[in-house]
C-alpha cells in the first residue's frame, strides 16, 4: 500500500465570474522514503494540490465530490477538522515559498519552534525547549541557543528558511510537502537548503513532495515526476524517463527552455503563448493554443494518459499517433485528425 493515494481530485474555487478549475482530476501515489517531484508553470495548480492535500484552502475553494485522498488507508476528504489536527505537524507538514509569511514576527523563533511541539505532541515545557534546540542544530542553524531568544527579522533568508524546515520536521512526519522553497533565496543558499533535504530525507526516512516550477531541483532530489499543466497531469514518471524520454509536448518545451552547458550564448527557446484561462477551459487538450505540434483532434478531444512503459505515462495525442506508427495503438478517429493544425494553415498560405 501506499503511503499517499490521490485519486481523481478536483478543487476549484468558485468565485463570482465563475468556477475557477485549479485541479482538475489528478491522481497519482507516494511511497514512503519517495520524493515526488510536481513541475509546472505557475498557475498550473501545483500548490492547490498541496493545500487540497493538507486541507488548508481559502474560503471561496472546495474539494469537489468523487475526489479521494488517502493516507495510510485512511480517508481524509470528510474526516473532519479534529482528524486533520492531528494529521497536520503529526503526518504530513509543509514547507511554504516565504518563511517570512510562515513565522509570526512578534514572536521569537524558540517561543514558535516549542509552540509547534507542544500543540503536536505530548513534551512538556523543558522537554520542548530541548527538541527546539536539537531541531535547530540538526538543520544546520548555528548558535541554535541564541537563535531560540532571536525573532525572525534578526536573521537572513536562508536562516529563517532553515527554522521552518527545523518547525516542520520538530515532529517527525512521515510526509514533507516542500512548496517552492528555494524561491526566495540566492543560488549558493537553495544548494544549502537542497542538499540539506536531501540529507534529511535519507536520515529520517520520510517521504517529499516538491513543488517547483524548476527542473533543476527536481533533477537532484526526485526519484518520480509530475507535469501539471492548467490544472491536469500531462506527463509522470520516473525522473530518469521523464528527462530522457518525455513525451508530452509541454515537456519537451519545458526541457528545450533549460540553459546546458552546450547552449552557451544561444537564445533560449521558450514556450510560446500564454497560459489558458481557467475560467474558459476549452474542450480539447488545453495546451494544444501554444502546441507547435497540435494536431486537429487535440482542439476537440483530450487525450487519455497513456502508458509508454511500466514507469511512465502521458495524456499527448502526438504520443498515440507514435503509439499508431509503431502499431501498438489502433487510431480511432479519422485519418484528418491526424493531420497538424500548422500544416493546415502553411497549405492555406500556399493556396
Amino acid at each position: 500500500m501506499s503511503l499517499l493515494e490521490v485519486r481523481n481530485l478536483r478543487t476549484s474555487f468558485f468565485t463570482d465570474a465563475g468556477e475557477v478549475k485549479a485541479v482538475n482530476g489528478i491522481s497519482f501515489n507516494l511511497e514512503r522514503g519517495k520524493v515526488l517531484g510536481i513541475v509546472g508553470e505557475s498557475g498550473s495548480g501545483k500548490s492547490v494540490t498541496a493545500y487540497s492535500i493538507m486541507q488548508i484552502l481559502a474560503p471561496t475553494a472546495k474539494i469537489l465530490p468523487g475526489s479521494s485522498i488517502k493516507l495510510d488507508g485512511q480517508e481524509l476528504i470528510g474526516a473532519g477538522e479534529k482528524v486533520m489536527r492531528k494529521v497536520r505537524g503529526n503526518k504530513i507538514s509543509i514547507i511554504f515559498q516565504d518563511p517570512m509569511t510562515s513565522l509570526n514576527p512578534t514572536y521569537t523563533i524558540g517561543h514558535q519552534l516549542m509552540e509547534a511541539i507542544r500543540l503536536h505532541t505530548n513534551r512538556n515545557k523543558k522537554e520542548a525547549y530541548d527538541r527546539a534546540v536539537e531541531m535547530l542544530r540538526l538543520v544546520n542553524v548555528n548558535e541554535p541557543l541564541k537563535r531560540m531568544n532571536q525573532y525572525p527579522f534578526e536573521l537572513s533568508g536562508g536562516m529563517r528558511q532553515r527554522v521552518v524546515i527545523a518547525m516542520a520536521l520538530a515532529c517527525e512526519p512521515d510526509i514533507l510537502i516542500a512548496d517552492e522553497p528555494t524561491t526566495a533565496l540566492d543560488v549558493t543558499i537553495q544548494a544549502q537548503i537542497l542538499e540539506l533535504m536531501n540529507s534529511l530525507q535519507k536520515e529520517l526516512g520520510m517521504a517529499i513532495i516538491m513543488i517547483t516550477h524548476d527542473l533543476g531541483v527536481v533533477a537532484q532530489m526526485c526519484d518520480e515526476v509530475i507535469v501539471m499543466y492548467a490544472g491536469s497531469i500531462c506527463e509522470q514518471g520516473t525522473a530518469d524517463e521523464i528527462f530522457y524520454n518525455s513525451c508530452h509536448e509541454y515537456t519537451k518545451g519545458l526541457i528545450r527552455s533549460i540553459p546546458t552547458t552546450t547552449s552557451f550564448g544561444q537564445k533560449l527557446k521558450p514556450i510560446t503563448g500564454t497560459p489558458i484561462d481557467l475560467l474558459n477551459m476549452p474542450a480539447g487538450c488545453p495546451f494544444a493554443p501554444r502546441c507547435e505540434a497540435a494536431m486537429k483532434i487535440c482542439l476537440r478531444e483530450r487525450a487519455e494518459s497513456e502508458a509508454i512503459n511500466e514507469e511512465h505515462r502521458a495524456a499527448c495525442w502526438m504520443n498515440i499517433k507514435k503509439g499508431i506508427e509503431d502499431g501498438t495503438i489502433q487510431w480511432k478517429s479519422s485519418e484528418d485528425d491526424q493531420e497538424t493544425v500548422s500544416d493546415e494553415e502553411g497549405g492555406a498560405e500556399n493556396e
